[in-house]
């Protein structure tokens, strides 16, 4: 789970803003909304966090932000070796050429640890701590290129924070013996790229610590790409045929958020594969072409959460609201209150425009974008407004302007 997302110069975001979601120790409502952000913290998170605000507020460059750090820590030694990195600054002023931060508190498995004389076997568990990771991505000769990048950790057997390694601009690592990086450090140095991250790179060498930070990224689940295309439908069709599981689950939450379907089935037609419904009261199966549109934008977002919710993780939905009727919306966010359906505290990030939805999450869920008069995002919480209250009605005072972040009309 993430705890802290810090975003400093990235798309429209120009200061640095900080999303801290930690709930303070006297917030006892709703407790089933919350989770123990690592192993014995006593600090805790919200399993929902829901961005509100006008079109073109900044509420997906947020996700953008986490889901850059995703693709740089998996996938940026893949990326062109003398490529600039997809990492756009604001666009205003000196800060075109000012550098970009992005860092991540997050909680994650004590296992990257090897031996070094403590036992492994206490590494195997599902005991979590605190890690943070930081990366700054400067402009160079044209190119956008890593200023700094680190990795800190919190593990249960240090007295304090651990350095596990810190990159510099020119590509010098310094990493502590935790992060067991010795005898790859000679070729790491040789092989180290200036648009490609240090676990990217250490991955390739089975260097396991790293391989396994990628594990935890990899279990963010979104429907924002950085080097791919959006989500298609011989892609969505081939993960629900490859996942039983998955397909077997859809099915019965089609029917239970009351489509009209009783099931969806995947076969084989001349073009590939293909889905069809069978519908109540009718006597052929409908084909996904005909489908709704609400339907559909329903059956491309349900793996990301489908898979956070079996696995843990983090699923982050742009425009979670799309062609999905708001009583439905509910429905998805009481999945990850379940404690039996999210029995991982998978967490997730949401962008909405549908402003009911805030009738259905408490404060500390709650956050908004608004832009000032030079186009630069501000984030803030609802629980960091003086004066609003649990029993307050959060939509009609967010449409009557009272929390901000609302279009200006005429």
């Amino acid at each position: 789970m993430i705890h802290c997302l810090t975003i400093e110069n990235f798309m429209s975001i120009r200061e640095r803003q900080v999303i801290d979601l930690t709930i303070g120790a006297a917030v006892n409502d709703n407790p089933e909304r919350y989770a123990e952000t690592w192993s014995g913290s006593g600090k805790r998170v919200p399993k929902v966090i829901a961005l509100f605000g006008p079109n073109a507020a900044g509420k997906s460059t947020v996700l953008r932000a986490i889901q850059h750090v995703t693709w740089f820590i998996n996938d940026s030694f893949q990326f062109g070796a003398s490529a600039s990195l997809p990492f756009e600054p604001f666009w205003g002023g000196e800060h075109v050429a000012a550098p970009t931060t992005l860092a991540v508190e997050f909680a994650g498995h004590e296992r990257i640890f090897p031996a070094l004389g403590q036992n492994r076997s206490a590494f195997v568990t599902d005991t979590r701590c605190r890690y943070a990771y930081e990366l700054q991505i400067q402009l160079k000769e044209g190119r956008r290129t890593v200023l700094n990048e680190a990795l800190y950790a919190w593990p249960s057997f240090a007295k304090r924070r651990i350095r596990l390694f810190e990159r510099n601009g020119a590509g010098d690592v310094t990493a502590s013996t935790e992060f067991g990086m010795s005898k790859h450090k000679a070729v790491l140095k040789q092989i180290l790229r200036d648009n490609a991250s240090v676990i990217s790179t250490l991955a390739q060498l089975d260097h396991e610590p790293s391989k396994l930070i990628q594990q935890m990224a990899r279990q963010i689940s979104s429907n924002i790409f950085v080097e791919k295309s959006a989500f298609n439908e011989p892609a969505m069709l081939q993960f629900y045929q490859s996942n039983p599981d998955i397909l077997a689950s859809v099915n019965k939450d089609l029917a239970n958020v009351d489509l009209g379907i009783r099931s969806m089935s995947i076969g084989t037609g001349s073009q590939g594969l293909v889905a069809s419904f069978q519908h109540e009261g009718l006597s052929r199966d409908v084909p996904l072409v005909l489908e709704s549109h609400g339907t559909r934008q329903f059956l491309y977002i349900y793996p990301h959460l489908a898979y956070v919710l079996k696995n843990g993780g983090i699923a982050v939905i742009d425009e979670m609201d799309l062609a999905i009727h708001p009583l439905i919306l509910p429905e998805i966010l009481r999945w990850f209150y379940s404690e039996t359906r999210n029995a991982r505290n998978a967490q997730l990030w949401m962008t909405c425009q549908n402003a009911s939805l805030l009738e259905e999450l408490s404060k500390e869920e709650i956050y908004f974008c608004e832009k000032d008069a030079s186009g630069a995002t501000e984030i803030y919480g609802l629980k960091d407004i003086q004066g609003v209250r649990r029993v307050d009605n959060y939509y009609r005072k967010y449409m009557g302007g009272a929390f901000g972040a609302v279009p200006m009309i005429g």
